[in-house]
């Protein structure tokens, strides 16, 4: 049962890059809110009443009724708390390309990336010329993936920095801001975590 004392609850997890892009937008606006940690191997009963479609993470709930994806969080943020620290820009068009572009880090780049830590062979060979490609966009919906950079540069034997520098000098500017850096989880942790899953469930 969600706190009825709690207005705004989160329901993520440690590791979620989706669920991070939601904590920053909070934290920009300054909302206080619930978090809640989710076990996505064990559902729990919560996120399936939450999120009944696609039964995952994050989803945010405002007043008990539940909004879901993180890119509508995110915008459903920017419109509730909207006299604080604007997210999207006000113009029709800018804020048109602000949503273009955040879909894209949503769809390209994460499946990019991810297919780096979780293929083999020819796929991942593909993906680690992918992944730096698609990283061509900078903004809220983009910082998250910093803190896996360690595990795709692990798995895939390479280094960010040396093939986009200028998005690696902005991740640190980013890394200044305390939304930021009080939110992403530690780079190692989060490889540790990724190894013990793809041992689990991915190698079995």
């Amino acid at each position: 049962m969600v706190e009825k004392k709690a207005k705004v609850v989160l329901l993520g997890s440690g590791f979620g890059i989706f669920g991070m892009t939601a904590k920053i937008a909070l934290a920009e606006k300054v909302i206080k809110y619930k978090y809640m940690e989710q076990d996505l191997t064990n559902k729990s009963p919560l996120l399936q009443e939450m999120n009944p479609v696609h039964k995952k993470i994050p989803v945010l709930i405002h007043h008990g009724r539940p909004i879901c994806e993180s890119l509508i969080i995110v915008e459903y943020i920017d419109i509730v708390w909207h006299n604080n620290c604007p997210l999207l820009p006000s113009a029709l068009y800018h804020k048109a390309q602000a949503r273009f572009w955040a879909d894209f880090v949503d769809q390209k780049v994460y499946h990019a990336s991810r297919k780096i830590w979780i293929s083999r062979g020819y796929e991942q060979e593909v993906a680690k010329k992918d992944f730096p490609e698609s990283l061509k966009f900078v903004d809220v919906a983009l910082i998250p993936f910093y803190c896996w950079f360690y595990t795709y540069e692990t798995f895939g034997n390479f280094k960010v920095e040396g093939k986009c520098p200028k998005l690696i000098s902005w991740a640190k500017r980013c890394m200044q801001k305390e939304s930021v850096s009080e939110t992403l989880a530690d780079e190692r942790e989060v490889y540790v975590a990724v190894l013990d899953y793809k041992n689990k469930f991915i190698l079995n």
